[in-house]
């Protein structure tokens, strides 16, 4: 078979590879200078976590490529996957970089939707739809986002290879004049993504949920800059609101005051006073603490906060840091859509990171009605390879903005594995399944 690539694509691939093996011809002529300087674990997680991020990033770009070109149900469902897979690494990789204080909305954005979009196109093809012409052009203009995010990553990669400071150092001063290496290429990653396509489809990232306001500041009343800074000062761990300083705010469908302070930031809104992220900025060399004592830490940092109702659901440590997943229980019904996070480093068991934007955007009051379906009905409905452990209900999330009441039968299957099965507590369909993946250090979901 004879393939025949347009002038516009044949432009395109030389000049990416051109690029590509300009980049790697950098970074390798730098690397055995570097390399000697990579004599610890953090030092060689940060530099993997960039190699895996731009290394995704190739991979996306290909796979959206062929995505344009397919036209079978099977070859759509086959790239899906591979495109969720990519973006979840991705997002792995972005996690494990200590860029806190860093505006990373575009990118967290493009890796949460690239995989979920052709999740929905897979669904689609497989309904018998073929790919409009709009679809195929915001599958192009996505590979062109996902290419120019890759040459961005090489070129940061060759930047801190080449650099004289440690790459500890650069991470550590992303506020300072050493950390304009990092900050500087983060900077233009997200302006090299403003021009995304708007997506508007039937998944959890479409641009049309995305962009909702957030339910819990809806009718709030303003609050005093002064004390939102002692909100922050309470997040972020400082004597006095007086050391903090405030000077930009962020708008957007979260209008909030940011406060900074050596190695810290912090976001409060400006409509009801709710702490939305707080970061804290240091390499965390080892590890002391066991999970269970982080989960401990963690629990604490969240009372500290007057933050009750909540309880953990999910957990992963990563380079010496354990994040922990919360879910908001509403008198014994797990809400899994309001949603707050945790890092705690496991060296001091220092709260480094928070973030409750999920809540913040999906918390209100509840009237779920009484279940149409019981337990004992749902869980007649469960495949014989499954054995149940226990039921409760929960709310999830959908692929619109309805959430679904639904029991979690929690079982472990014929193979060993741990399985939570969602059946819905009105209709008695089948919402989802998830399989639980726990080892020493994470209990997490697939």
């Amino acid at each position: 078979m004879k393939t025949t690539l347009s002038r516009r694509g044949l432009i395109r691939f030389a000049s990416y590879m051109l690029a590509l093996v300009a980049v790697l011809a950098a970074a390798n002529f730098v690397y055995m200078k570097k390399l000697s300087r990579l004599e610890n674990a953090v030092e060689a997680g940060y530099m993997n976590a960039v190699e895996e991020l731009a290394q995704n990033a190739d991979t996306i770009s290909a796979v959206l490529t062929k995505g344009r070109f397919a036209s079978t149900p099977e070859m759509m469902t086959r790239l899906s996957a591979d495109l969720c897979g990519k973006a979840s690494a991705a997002k792995a990789s972005l996690e494990a970089l200590p860029i806190y204080g860093r505006s990373v909305d575009n990118l967290e954005k493009f890796l949460s939707q690239v995989g979920n979009y052709a999740q929905s196109l897979s669904r689609r093809a497989a309904a018998g739809e073929k790919l409009s012409q709009s679809d195929r052009e915001a599958v192009d203009r996505l590979s062109d986002c996902a290419e120019g995010l890759s040459e961005s990553l090489w070129q940061l990669r060759s930047r801190l290879m080449s650099s004289d400071s440690s790459i500890t150092e650069l991470f550590s001063d992303l506020d300072g004049s050493l950390g304009s290496v990092v900050s500087d290429g983060f900077t233009g990653i997200e302006d090299g993504l403003k021009d995304m396509p708007k997506l508007i489809y039937d998944g959890p990232f479409s641009d049309h949920i995305l962009e909702r306001s957030p339910l819990m500041i809806k009718n709030a009343d303003e609050i005093t800059k002064e004390a939102a800074a002692e909100k922050a000062a309470l997040a972020l761990g400082v004597d006095s609101y007086r050391v903090l300083s405030c000077d930009a705010d962020e708008e957007g469908k979260m209008p909030s005051y940011c406060f900074y302070c050596e190695g810290g930031r912090c976001a409060v809104t400006k409509n009801g006073g709710y702490t939305v992220y707080c970061l804290k900025s240091r390499a965390v060399s080892d590890s002391t603490l066991t999970p269970e004592e982080g989960i401990e830490k963690a629990d604490a940092y969240l009372k500290s906060l007057g933050i009750s109702d909540m309880e953990k659901t999910y957990y992963e440590s990563y380079n010496n840091v354990l994040t922990v997943n919360y879910a908001h229980n509403d008198s014994g019904i797990t809400c899994y859509t309001d949603l707050i996070k945790v890092a705690v480093a496991l060296d001091d068991g220092e709260i480094i990171g928070f973030d409750a934007r999920g809540y913040l955007v999906n918390h209100h009051s509840r009237d779920f009605g009484d279940p149409k379906i019981s337990e004992e009905d749902a869980e007649k409905t469960l495949s014989d390879a499954l054995s149940l452990k226990s039921t409760k209900l929960a709310v999830i999330p959908t692929d619109a903005v309805e959430e679904k009441l639904c029991y979690e039968l929690s079982c472990t299957a014929d193979s060993g594995e741990d399985v939570l099965v969602y059946i819905n507590a009105m209709t008695g369909g089948e919402e989802d399944i998830l399989i639980i993946l726990a080892s020493e250090n994470s209990v997490l979901t697939v």
